[in-house]
């Protein structure tokens, strides 16, 4: 049953949702969690993440500090070099076109380090992404792309975890419950409308967190937001995200903010279904693609899959793969970097054909004009720079020469069997759209004030991505706004208690 009145309400369940609860029982609070999804689907969009999450870091020492467990002898054979604020800035900058909110990104960036240690400290577990961020060239690993650190156990891990943590500490969860509209008025918010197993009731509380994720499972939305096509996208996390959070932000006068046209979209499996399996988790993905050539159904490249690391190209180029004919491609690899491929090609459910010969490939690559295919691949060989020696751990400068869509790095021939192909398409991750809030993370509302009782957090926050996204950025963002979103809304509670 649920309270007819709380200190804080958190609408969500996910990374954002949970570190915000923490943060508001931090307060004194007391706090109730409305997760939309029955319990075995609980987490949102964060459970179905690798949870890889990117976070400053100076050096072994700080690493250290988040991993202790970390041996001396892993750290004697990897080069986790270091990321500092100023490369957090710049690829912020730089990926987003330098358009995302200033003040939003310095909070990201400045407080990545701390939050993950508080996040550590609330007994989430952290190790470094070996195999997926570092390969071993020459008996030692090198971390590039500014991503080394991953939740363990995954997305499903952290949510375990946060989830747990959040018992400990007095939060109330309630799962199957669909917040449907905020209670408000000239005062602010006072409460959530929340129907549960068919009943609808009003919970009363001096602060409301929604943290309820975008709006990529709502086909309507994102084809009059994010435009014609999209409603053709795969989505690969949870069903539950189609944008309740944002409506009850808007319907209470919340000015809408950030790049609403815009969105995290990778290549994911043509044959996934609609929305993201749990017993597959981000499985679908595939992101090896840097190591490979794409071909659309003219059996013509399209971009240059080398421009950089995958970190700063995956999330925008799902965008790319749906505006192809049929909105799909297939990715050819060779031999040579068939062991570099990424765990989510070894899956069963995956759309993959192989063949000894490339002229056999290409007959295999359903919907592809199969002569022009081999053609492209074909002049590709020819273009490659044999010369530059290949190193997947950097940018290595091994590209093309003379191909109107060139491949900056890692062009590798395809000449040397066994050949293999994976079929995908666009899968959407988040949308970029939300509202627009404080460096409190409180809510402002179309007059440019702020309002009372009203905080956000993950997903639902606009103005910090725009056009693109640095990889594992979005669960860091969930957590340090939703560290700011609870305690900003645990004080407005504790301080009306008074």
């Amino acid at each position: 049953m649920l309270p007819t009145m709380v200190d804080v309400v958190v609408v969500g369940g996910g990374n954002a949702a949970l570190c915000a609860a923490l943060s508001a029982a931090e307060q004194q609070a007391s706090v109730l969690v409305l997760e939309r999804a029955p319990e075995s689907e609980a987490g949102g969009n964060s459970r179905f993440t690798a949870g890889a999450i990117r976070c400053v870091y100076d050096g072994v020492d700080d690493l250290r500090a988040l991993m202790p467990d970390l041996s001396e002898e892993m750290i004697k054979i990897t080069d986790f070099g270091r990321y500092g604020e100023d490369q957090f800035f710049d690829d912020m900058g730089r990926v987003t076109e330098y358009r995302a909110d200033p003040d939003m990104v310095e909070l990201l960036v400045r407080r990545s380090r701390e939050t993950l240690r508080w996040m550590r400290g609330k007994g989430v577990r952290f190790a470094p992404i070996y195999g997926r961020q570092a390969f071993k060239v020459d008996g030692r690993f090198k971390f590039w792309g500014g991503l080394t650190v991953e939740a363990v156990g995954g997305g499903p891990g952290l949510v375990t975890a946060l989830t747990e943590a959040a018992q400990k500490n007095g939060v109330t969860v309630a799962y199957g419950a669909r917040a449907l509209g905020l209670v408000a008025d000239d005062a602010g918010v006072q409460g959530v409308r929340v129907k549960q197993a068919g009943k609808t009731r009003e919970v009363r509380c001096k602060a409301v967190v929604l943290a309820a994720g975008g709006f990529q499972a709502n086909t309507e939305w994102r084809t009059r937001y994010l435009g014609p096509g999209w409603d053709l996208a795969k989505v690969r996390g949870t069903r539950f995200n189609t944008g309740d959070g944002i409506r009850m932000a808007l319907e209470v006068g919340a000015l809408p903010w950030g790049n609403w046209s815009g969105c995290h979209a990778v290549g994911w499996d043509r044959n996934a279904p609609p929305f993201g399996d749990l017993a597959v988790g981000d499985n679908f993905q595939k992101h090896s693609y840097p190591f490979s050539i794409m071909l659309n159904a003219r059996g013509e490249r399209f971009v240059d899959e080398g421009a950089d690391f995958r970190n700063y190209t995956y999330a925008k180029y799902g965008r790319v793969i749906l505006s192809q004919p049929g909105q799909f491609a297939w990715q050819v690899f060779d031999k040579k970097v068939l062991h570099l491929l990424r765990d989510e090609y070894r899956i069963r459910q995956v759309t993959k054909v192989s063949a000894p010969t490339l002229e056999e490939l290409v007959q295999k690559l359903e919907d592809v004009d199969p002569v022009q295919a081999l053609a492209t691949i074909k002049a590709y060989n020819e273009a490659v720079r044999r010369e530059v020696p290949f190193n997947p751990n950097v940018k290595d400068g091994r590209g093309t020469v003379g191909l109107a869509i060139p491949k900056s790095n890692w062009a590798n021939t395809i000449e040397e069997p066994p050949f293999e192909a994976y079929a995908v398409t666009c899968g959407v991750t988040f949308t970029f759209g939300g509202v627009k809030v404080t460096t409190d993370a409180q809510v402002v509302d179309t007059e440019g004030e702020a309002i009372a009782g009203l905080y956000a957090a993950g997903e639902m926050v606009g103005g910090i991505f725009y056009f693109n996204y640095p990889g594992g950025t979005g669960l860091m963002a969930g957590a340090v706004f939703g560290k700011i979103a609870g305690a900003s809304a645990g004080r407005a509670a504790t301080r009306a208690n008074r």
